[in-house]
């Protein structure tokens, strides 16, 4: 039965993850005083990337052709390790919270290869910049996970969950630093503002969509299909790690699955809201002031670490 929960919130992920963009989108359509576009605006234009033809430039390599696939795979696979409905996950227990960062950090790199390989000036612009971003915004999550692990004693993200739902009333006020510092982090590697703009063609502001200009057809559908999968993987990750509640324990019958099921769909509805509203209440800061931007992020990350260390909380004591 494990098997069969770990394939269905897989299944789950790859089906909601445009959905969950189109509704941050929507959200801001409607805060902007905008008309929003359709919810389903995203399977849409992965249909119709899907039945295009593929144009590839005549230096492209094999590298460029099979980034995309690895992209949605390694988003797959951290989406197989992320709890966001049950905890019974047989592949959730082969990887820890670090290793998922290491499976972002895989995608990262072919990404910007890809982008460097056609030799075009926007992609190896585009490439750096995400190098930058994610130079530094990795120690800044590194630090967000271990508040959470020295809270809880494990690194194992199925293993966390289970463990805060054995001590529902611990409140600890460096949770709180912590997701600030998680908040900040998504917005930065996922290319969202005020860190990049995914509505902008300008290419002095520009990271994700710089490295994506030469794809096109099946290829541009599966990278963008692989960036909103990042995104809800980055909020299932905030929702294991700080609104855990309501996700179904090893051994619990359909209801409570069912339970978890529509928990997860009013938290990422609550969390694409509360996105758009950031987006739509800042500004897009100028690429050299990210270093900034992630260097606070990690700050406030490690200021959590020592609250916690100087309240010297310990609910498995």
């Amino acid at each position: 039965m494990a098997f069969v929960w770990q394939f269905a919130e897989v299944i789950l992920a790859i089906a909601l993850a445009p959905l969950f963009v189109g509704w941050i989108a929507q959200c801001r359509a409607w805060m902007q005083s905008r008309s929003a576009p359709p919810l389903t605006q995203q399977y849409r234009m992965l249909r119709k990337l899907f039945s295009k033809d593929v144009a590839l430039a005549q230096n492209a390599s094999p590298l460029f052709r099979a980034a995309p696939y690895v992209l949605f795979a390694t988003m797959v696979l951290a989406a197989a390790i992320i709890p966001s409905v049950v905890t019974d996950l047989p592949f959730a227990r082969a990887a820890d919270a670090i290793a998922l960062i290491g499976l972002f950090a895989t995608a990262r790199v072919f990404q910007s290869l890809a982008a460097m390989d056609i030799g075009t000036s926007f992609g190896s612009l585009g490439a750096r910049r995400e190098m930058m971003v994610g130079f530094l915004a990795e120690p800044a999550i590194l630090m967000v996970f271990f508040n959470a692990f020295l809270l809880f004693g494990t690194t194992d993200l199925t293993s966390l969950v289970d463990n805060h739902a054995s001590h529902p009333s611990v409140i600890d006020p460096s949770v709180i630093f912590a997701a600030i510092a998680f908040v900040m982090v998504l917005l930065a590697e996922n290319a969202r503002i005020p860190i990049d703009n995914p509505a902008t063609h300008l290419e002095l502001t520009m990271i994700h969509e710089a490295m994506v200009l030469e794809y096109s057809a099946r290829h541009l559908a599966l990278v963008e299909w692989a960036s909103s999968l990042k995104l809800f993987n980055y909020a299932c990750i905030g929702i294991a790690l700080f609104l855990p509640w309501g996700i179904a324990m090893h051994g619990e019958h359909m209801g409570a699955v069912l339970l978890a099921l529509a928990a997860l769909i009013v938290k990422l509805a609550l969390c694409g809201a509360g996105l758009a509203m950031i987006e739509t209440l800042s500004a897009k800061l100028r690429i050299f002031r990210a270093p900034e931007f992630l260097a606070m992020a990690f700050l406030v990350a490690v200021l959590g670490l020592l609250v916690h260390l100087l309240l010297g909380a310990n609910p498995n004591a």
